[in-house]
């Protein structure tokens, strides 16, 4: 059987901020059509990783490479407060590919249950509702990799759920996906669990979780 072409990799990647270490020596493997979930405790450098992945922040040492582009979902929403959901769309597509995406943004909002007719600017969306258009966002343009960190905040149970089937769908369209998330109860939908532990010690990675 074909390998899978990589698409993420973070090698012996370390972070410290003054004395505190974040990161150290950690490595980070994901191959195209696999749904990686990146589980640790609190303060275990899960978001530090990503934002270094996403190249939002440099590593101390080690090194990040990526095959195509990076679709990157933060914890809390980057949106403009005085935007709709439609003015986002416009704003991001203008970078991405014009109409297109804007009508892809519309209809990934649909799927979450949010109509991009709303003419609701940002700062007055309910949590979740951010939260939906922020993830969307990440999504514009079908990035190869998606890093999205705990993006479910805010939803319900029943959008929580269809995250989870959406993620599959869109790792099984070939992209590389990994999701910080601590909740566990859904850890068997995905490919593989890297986990993080204390910021001294590498992660383990246990997989496949079926």
């Amino acid at each position: 059987m074909a390998m899978s072409t990589l698409l993420l990799s973070a090698t012996g990647v370390h972070k410290r901020y003054g004395r505190k270490v974040a990161l150290a020596g950690v490595d980070l493997r994901v191959s195209a059509g696999e749904l990686v979930a990146l589980v640790g405790e609190n303060g275990s450098g899960k978001t530090t990783l990503l934002r270094i992945c996403a190249g939002l922040i440099a590593p101390d040492s080690g090194e990040v490479r990526v095959q195509g582009r990076i679709g990157y979902c933060p914890q809390e929403a980057g949106l403009f407060d005085l935007l709709t959901a439609n003015e986002h769309l416009r704003l991001f597509a203008a970078a991405l590919g014009g109409a297109s995406v804007v009508e892809e943004g519309r209809r990934l909002l649909s799927e979450f249950g949010f109509p991009a007719d709303d003419g609701t600017v940002a700062r007055a969306l309910s949590g979740g509702t951010r939260q939906k258009l922020n993830l969307v966002l990440a999504l514009l343009g079908a990035p190869a990799v998606l890093l999205l960190d705990e993006p479910y905040q805010g939803f319900d149970r029943g959008t929580y759920l269809d995250f989870w089937v959406h993620a599959r769908a869109w790792a099984s369209a070939g992209g590389a996906v990994v999701v910080v998330t601590h909740l566990l109860d859904n850890l068997h939908l995905v490919d593989r669990v890297v986990e993080l532990s204390a910021p001294t010690v590498q992660p383990s990675q246990r997989g496949p979780v079926r």
